[in-house]
């Protein structure tokens, strides 16, 4: 889904967000406790043309005081950020509508009037831009046909679902044929079967419009499904910031290991690890899955040696197009030719044999 472009969509260059408390605002004396709060420490940060990224962080994060500052609702308290080679900082009122026409906003909970059919509030933010009438009804029916909603331009938002809703949102957005869209939590309030569509619709905006896509979320699921990149916020700081493959497979930091383990599935726990210990008495090893490595490999190794594995925990999930995972198989057959398979397996470290370490209630790594 990346392109190659001559320059990043967005630049964030060294910028600091702070929201003042009550001290500041209402002119207290020096003594009286700070409450200011500092909601983007330093972010410096390219978001790439024509990219899909996902920015995921837990509540307070930084993630929607990002989102403000990329559709100049915001600015920055220092630092620059910068849109389509624009610097915002600075800008009048008049040259930052003519900015946020290129920005398309998709919402958590739709932001839909309720007083206006489909149609109606599809067009809204054309009408607001003074186009003419006819070209209004034109590039409605256009991006309904596109979200698959064109027989319900007449309905009104309480006689759709919540994922027609969504895609009403999503045509909203586009209409206005902006080069950069945000979603900001715009899967959070759907099941998961609506969740997959409107990812599958994102990716198509993607891939046929070249549409820079910004992905504001706390499910790394959805970072999973759909991103190139990944940025992880952790206290107003850019924790992890790379490839959604990259970040998935080898997560660098606690807020970014807690996040991959809730959309990819590793190692049993220990309590887990007990259940299948009394299930599976044969050794138990946990293989790392990727595009380089993956069953039929941990096949070749197992029949090669005359044991037999069997898969009883984890999973194998796709990010970026490409396998990762990890997969607990439960080895049976000879000791020795047991020791020899796990020996294989283990060479380079992306293998290891289970056990729980009672005294830590932990799963730890034995030696075979």
């Amino acid at each position: 889904m990346t392109r190659d472009r001559p320059h990043p969509h967005v630049r964030f260059r060294d910028v600091v967000k702070v929201y003042p408390g009550r001290r500041r605002l209402l002119g207290l004396r020096a003594a009286a406790p700070d409450t200011s709060r500092r909601a983007l420490d330093g972010i410096t940060l390219d978001i790439p043309q024509g990219s899909i990224l996902g920015i995921i962080g837990h509540s307070g994060a930084g993630k929607s005081t990002l989102v403000r500052l990329i559709n100049a609702l915001d600015t920055p308290t220092s630092g620059s950020v910068i849109v389509d080679g624009t610097d915002l900082t600075g800008l009048g009122e008049a040259q930052l509508q003519r900015v946020r026409r290129g920005i398309g906003m998709i919402f958590q909970h739709f932001n839909l009037f309720a007083s206006r059919t489909v149609a109606g509030n599809v067009g809204y933010p054309l009408r607001v831009a003074g186009r003419p009438r006819a070209e209004v009804q034109a590039r409605v029916a256009e991006v309904l046909e596109f979200v698959g909603l064109s027989d319900r331009a007449r309905s009104y938002s309480s006689q759709l679902s919540g994922g027609q809703k969504q895609r009403v949102g999503i045509a909203r957005a586009l209409a206005s044929s902006p080069t950069l869209l945000l979603a900001d939590e715009a899967t959070s309030a759907l099941d998961p079967e609506t969740t997959a569509d409107i990812l599958g619709l994102l990716t198509r905006i993607n891939e046929e419009f070249g549409t820079t896509i910004v992905v504001i979320t706390h499910e790394m699921a959805v970072v999973r499904e759909i991103c190139d990149s990944v940025v992880v916020l952790d206290g107003g700081r850019v924790a992890e910031h790379g490839s959604a493959y990259d970040v998935f497979s080898a997560p660098a930091t606690p807020a970014g290991q807690a996040f991959v383990a809730t959309a990819v599935k590793g190692e049993p726990g220990p309590a887990a690890l007990r259940r299948l210990q009394e299930r599976h008495p044969g050794t138990l090893v946990a293989v790392r899955i990727d595009e380089d490595f993956g069953s039929p490999e941990v096949a070749r190794i197992l029949d090669g040696r005359g044991v037999t594995g069997t898969v009883v925990h984890g999973d194998v999930a796709e990010v970026q197009n490409r396998p990762l995972g990890t997969l607990t198989y439960a080895l049976s057959g000879p000791q020795q030719a047991v020791a020899e398979a796990v020996a294989a397996l283990t060479a380079d470290g992306r293998a290891r044999v289970l056990a729980v370490d009672e005294a830590a209630d932990r799963v730890a790594e034995v030696t075979v």
